[in-house]
């Protein structure tokens, strides 16, 4: 068994798992989160797969490591399927430790699973960007799962540019976008972007036969044009509210836009960032209760401030950066006109919606199953169910995680 350190992860994190990975355990007295029930069970792992789901305190054979879960949930580990960094780091930094450092922040608030977003920067950068990726993806230190690279831009509306920089955003340029997808060695698993820009019916034809998630994205779209874009493959819309246009007037004459027509697709997915901050309770409620369920996935969009205790930071990648301010935990532009990004961890985001009464199981599926369903990854993730990746997470009645648990071993116990 691996020796804890005192910050909780285990020491050999640096070494990779064994493939086979021969070990055996199971989590005893604990609460299963499961796909359709909450109920007190044992769970048994082997190989890095769920085995069994057992009554309480059925004897096993010794050589099954036993676990305490002992007044605590047993969840399916969370899922971040938007997430810029964390722990000081940045996915746009050109360091070799900067991927290891941000997924680390995370998962000791109970991330087992990361889509790593970039945001909008100058070709060559981004082209750096996504060569770190696989770089990443081959990290042995990295026990968390990588489910593949999410593009924020730049083919975005710089009317709806939030905390992205003007000067990085630009028209659909299929050279461009043709080189970074041939750079990324086909790892670009989603893109986000403006569908009302020129352009957008090629780009759309190019990430679909690739496999690509197309989402929406800092756009200034119409509702037509939304769902025009819908028919075309655009079935995500990115930090719901944020970077979007709304209802509006023309010649006097209301224009709904990619708010309203996201409501109105039933199967339109959307993400929200349940940071307490980007969205009030009122609108978190509205959400929840038009949009379905499997259609509303939580994510933190964190940025390198996440995990840290600091006033100060920016936005983006050392090379090229937009200073911020850390206050109210969120991060905002330095006049504090807008905010900058967030600095949540995935805890964060099970406790804020839970506190306007989402149910505890809908929550969990929120930052676990329907993220890995809207992105097309993760068949055998997401759940506790026997034959699925025993990726788990361990957390109290204030959902503070214990402990977390990757491929069936302990890689953090608080």
């Amino acid at each position: 068994m691996e020796k804890k350190r005192e910050d909780g992860f285990c020491n050999g994190e640096r070494m990779p798992v064994s493939a086979d990975n021969k070990y055996k355990c199971v989590i005893r007295g604990g609460t299963l989160i499961m796909p359709d029930r909450t109920e007190a069970m044992d769970v048994t792992i082997r190989d890095g797969k769920i085995e069994a789901l057992l009554p309480p305190g059925q004897s096993l054979s010794p050589d099954y490591e036993e676990i305490s879960g002992e007044g605590l949930y047993v969840s399916p580990g969370f899922v971040d399927i938007h997430q810029h960094g964390g722990g000081g780091s940045d996915y746009m930094d050109d360091d070799e430790d900067a991927w290891y450092t941000a997924v680390q922040a995370h998962m000791k608030h109970g991330m087992t699973s990361i889509m790593p977003t970039l945001l909008s920067a100058s070709t060559p950068h981004t082209i750096q960007a996504v060569k770190r990726y696989v770089e990443a993806a081959g990290d042995s230190r990295i026990r968390c799962n990588l489910l593949g690279l999410h593009l924020e831009g730049p083919y975005l509306s710089p009317k709806q540019a939030g905390a992205q920089k003007p000067e990085n955003i630009r028209s659909f340029q299929p050279e461009e976008y043709r080189a970074i997808y041939e750079a990324s060695q086909g790892t670009i698993r989603r893109w986000s972007v403006a569908p009302e820009q020129e352009g957008v019916e090629e780009f759309a034809a190019f990430a679909k036969e690739r496999g690509i998630v197309l989402s929406i994205a800092h756009s200034d779209a119409d509702f037509d044009t939304v769902l025009r874009a819908y028919d075309m493959g655009f079935h995500h819309v990115t930090h719901f509210y944020s970077g979007m246009s709304t209802v509006s007037r023309r010649g006097g004459f209301r224009i709904a836009g990619v708010v309203e027509a996201a409501y109105y697709l039933d199967g339109m997915n959307v993400e929200i960032i349940a940071d307490g901050c980007h969205l009030p309770d009122s609108l978190l409620k509205l959400i929840t209760k038009v949009k379905k369920p499997g259609t509303v996935a939580l994510i933190t969009d964190a940025m390198r401030a996440a995990g840290q205790n600091v006033v100060e930071s920016f936005l983006g990648s050392r090379k090229d950066p937009l200073p911020v301010i850390i206050e109210d935990g969120v991060a905002k532009m330095t006049d504090r006109q807008a905010f900058a990004g967030s600095i949540a961890t995935p805890d964060r985001l099970v406790r804020t919606i839970r506190k306007i009464g989402v149910p505890l199981e809908e929550a969990v599926r929120m930052v676990t199953v329907y993220p890995l369903r809207m992105m097309g990854v993760g068949e055998r993730k997401g759940e506790i169910r026997p034959g699925f990746d025993a990726d788990l997470c361990l957390f109290d009645q204030e959902i503070n995680v214990k402990r977390v648990l990757i491929k069936g071993k302990t890689c953090y116990c608080k």
